[in-house]
């Protein structure tokens, strides 16, 4: 029989996530029931988005609060071990929604999307610039940002997995980027590595509005948001007509417990005609083919670069997404199993 590895949600996090809300367990794999099969997980991807569903009361259209003692819910990559589904075979890649667990037994319902590799594309990609993250930047910025040449490009968030590639896919597009990111090391590293053409850091003193003021003196085209909070209520201050302010996350929220932080310039959406839209990745699964395909032509071709950090074990887990959630990583956060 085989042995599992699951890391689960010990607690509940009642402000700042820690790894002692999390615990590994081991145990046998069950057998597997008619309509299911057994995922043997190759990676497991660090998503800041899950973090909302580990708060009590948490549930919504999307997903519902995760379970105490449960695995941590988690996109992964992995291989069809053992099958008792007419559609999914041995052998089969897939990625998926499951849980931060060396085994997962499915049914196929949870956002499985079957990977057909690329000999010249490493195979983490299909979690990072060919899976969750680049889809989320790819019809984020281009279905509700919809950028046209010359727009100036405001990315929150822009040294993470997602934020790293929205800026480099708005340079391919013709666009200025300009990212927002915490401390002088990152901000060097997003003009240097993904090519953005200036970089706010919202340590700095001079605070976040004053420098885009400096930056981006004819207001802002597209704000692309992944931090919410005051982040998202000061960029909407600096609106140029006919923005547009793509809603993809809100990392600066998910350790409240209560109601978010408010937004208090939402007279600026009406005088400037500008939208705020929000979006789930998922909403686009029957175009990722497509997309997939454009985005690796831009790898290959040396237009778009996948910045990733790989952790190794599964017992390492939860140090990396808290890691990635007080920023001290760069890029798409992946956890490998041995």
């Amino acid at each position: 029989m085989r042995h599992n590895q699951q890391i689960l949600l010990a607690a509940r996090p009642l402000g700042h996530l820690d790894e002692g809300h999390f615990r590994l367990a081991e145990g046998p794999v069950p057998a597997l029931e008619a309509g299911q099969f057994l995922m043997e997980n190759k990676y497991l991807a660090l998503d800041a988005g899950f973090r909302q569903w580990m708060n009590a009361g948490a549930s919504d259209n999307y997903l519902s609060a995760m379970p105490l003692d449960a695995p941590v819910q988690s996109i992964v990559l992995g291989v069809v071990v053992e099958s008792r589904h007419p559609d999914y075979r041995e052998g089969d890649l897939l990625m998926g929604r499951t849980a931060w667990e060396r085994y997962s037994i499915a049914d196929g319902s949870d956002l499985m999307t079957r990977i057909e590799p690329a000999a010249d594309i490493p195979l983490h990609e299909y979690l990072c610039a060919l899976g969750p993250a680049g889809m989320t930047a790819y019809f984020g910025l281009l279905d509700i940002g919809q950028p046209r040449a010359g727009d100036e490009v405001l990315v929150s968030a822009a040294a993470g997995g997602v934020g790293a590639i929205v800026g480099q896919i708005a340079k391919i597009k013709g666009c200025r980027a300009v990212g927002i990111t915490g401390g002088e090391d990152k901000c060097a590293w997003i003009r240097e590595q993904l090519g953005y053409d200036a970089a706010i850091n919202h340590r700095a003193p001079a605070g976040v509005a004053a420098q885009i003021e400096a930056l981006l003196p004819n207001g802002i085209d597209i704000f692309f948001d992944n931090v919410g909070g005051a982040m998202l209520d000061t960029a909407m201050a600096h609106l140029a007509e006919r923005a547009r302010i793509v809603l993809c996350g809100a990392i600066s929220q998910y350790d409240t417990t209560g109601e978010h932080t408010g937004v208090h310039h939402m007279w600026e959406l009406i005088t400037k005609r500008a939208r705020a839209e929000g979006f789930m990745f998922s909403d686009y699964v029957d175009r990722y083919p497509a997309a997939m395909e454009e985005m690796a032509g831009w790898i290959r071709a040396g237009k778009l670069k996948s910045p990733v950090a790989i952790t190794t074990g599964i017992e390492h887990t939860a140090r990396a997404y808290c890691d990635m959630l007080d920023g001290r990583s760069l890029g798409k956060c992946l956890v490998k199993l041995d």
